[in-house]
């Protein structure tokens, strides 16, 4: 099984590559998704979160006011990583759970969606390393259409991750998402052909590794757990 890391910065377009990734029938762990649910109401990672941010952040419904404390944890660091701390433990978790699952189906391919592939130090696991790029000047205006943000808000959160060029240099796939759905969609037709292909020797004994280390995940997140 190819595991194939897909990250990239915020209003990038990294969604969007995913789902048209999806749509050619490509299996997709989502770590955005993963996250949401770690933290939803009555969950572990709910409890956790309120104990160590306070019932402040909740919305009337009980559930986490997430753009409240987005904002919060944007403008401290220290913050932000106080809530990764909790949550990526539980990411880690169902990530390991999900790959494992399309490893015991025989996928031939599937792909990490995962912005934080670089930060969690995870990236090792995937070939190819695809990063979703654009403009900084496109990617601030995507933002803030999108989230309703000011200007600051939205450069608050872009400058809050790991610099595209930084990321861009480590990739073994560069998408660039500035142009039109078009010109995109040309890249990630010409990506499926590649990931889809035959697999070498090397890449089926990187992919057991792969398994091994989800395995490793999730045997050391259920002991952070304790």
């Amino acid at each position: 099984m190819r595991i194939v890391g897909l990250t990239g910065n915020i209003a990038c377009g990294k969604s969007w590559v995913s789902g048209v990734l999806a749509a050619k029938g490509a299996p997709i762990i989502d770590a955005d998704k993963i996250s949401h649910d770690a933290a939803k109401r009555g969950t572990p990672g709910y409890r956790r979160v309120v104990k160590a941010f306070g019932t402040d952040f909740l919305q009337p419904d009980g559930e986490l006011d997430r753009q409240r404390l987005g904002n919060l944890v944007f403008q401290d660091q220290a913050k932000r990583k106080k809530l990764n701390s909790i949550l990526q433990p539980l990411i880690g978790i169902e990530i390991a759970r999900q790959l494992a699952w399309h490893w015991l189906r025989g996928c031939r391919v599937v792909i990490l969606d995962a912005p934080l592939l670089f930060e969690a130090k995870i990236s090792w696991l995937t070939k190819p390393i695809v990063v979703v790029s654009c403009n900084e000047e496109t990617q601030l205006q995507r933002l803030r259409a999108r989230d309703g943000l000011s200007e600051q808000q939205a450069r608050d959160r872009i400058n809050s991750q790991l610099p595209l060029t930084w990321k861009e240099a480590r990739a073994d796939v560069i998408i660039n998402n500035s142009g039109t759905r078009e010109e995109t969609r040309t890249q990630v037709d010409a990506l499926w052909q590649k990931i889809n292909g035959r697999q070498t020797f090397f890449q089926r004994i990187t992919s057991r590794n792969g398994l091994l280390f989800a395995v490793g995940i999730l045997v050391v997140g259920l002991k952070i757990l304790r």
